[in-house]
């Protein structure tokens, strides 16, 4: 059976996790990928880059798209909005790449919900709630107060884990890491259900 369309990879864990530093270990090892970005109305600013840190269109093509069902999720913020396309996903999927999206679990649910059949989700935690505090405040990027937040986030998030195919401690660099390969491979083995049944008529035709 040749399986040419391309799957989707959910990550999602709390800051401070290391999921950035952890996708950066694999992604070299894991075939053609696309990772998520968000669409925004708001104007480019200085230093980004399209289609790097956002995909930047107007607010009429945003509404359009808004209408004809093209976003996953979407938000009105401060006068802008910003929303994740759908687009680019099936752009890349119908080229065979691998679509990571770096989500929370609310996102994580969404994309279940649309993308089920060729998605892989992976929570990525640290191995104690002690160890992910003291790496937020060895970061030295967050105040007290931000820092406190993330903490409770978590908290709530970790309560979700059950909703994800995997869960990846990542107490060990190198250990999380081969985990991750393996499930990024593994995961452009998943075969939609539409081409499951395909097989299935032509197994029986006789």
């Amino acid at each position: 059976m040749n399986h040419n369309t391309g799957a989707i990879l959910v990550l999602s864990g709390p800051s401070g996790a290391g999921k950035s530093t952890l996708l950066n270990e694999v992604i070299n090892d894991v075939g053609e990928c696309y990772f998520s970005i968000s669409t925004t109305t708001r104007p480019m600013r200085e230093g980004e880059v399209e289609g790097v840190h956002y995909y930047f269109v107007d607010e009429e093509e945003f509404k359009k798209d808004i209408e004809q069902e093209m976003f996953l999720e979407y938000a009105h913020v401060h006068g802008n909005y910003y929303g994740t396309s759908l687009k680019p996903v099936k752009k890349a999927l119908k080229e065979g790449k691998l679509v990571i999206f770096d989500i929370d679990v609310q996102g994580n649910t969404v994309v279940t919900n649309r993308l089920g059949d060729i998605t892989t989700s992976v929570f990525i935690s640290p191995p104690t709630l002690s160890e992910l505090k003291h790496r937020l405040q060895a970061r030295q990027t967050d105040s007290k107060e931000v820092i406190d937040r993330r903490i409770d986030m978590a908290k709530r998030e970790i309560q979700r884990i059950s909703e994800y195919d995997f869960l990846i401690i990542n107490d060990d660099l190198k250990t999380a890491a081969d985990t991750l390969r393996s499930i990024a491979k593994a995961a452009r083995l998943k075969i939609p259900g539409n081409e499951i049944n395909d097989f299935t008529q032509m197994w029986e035709d006789i």
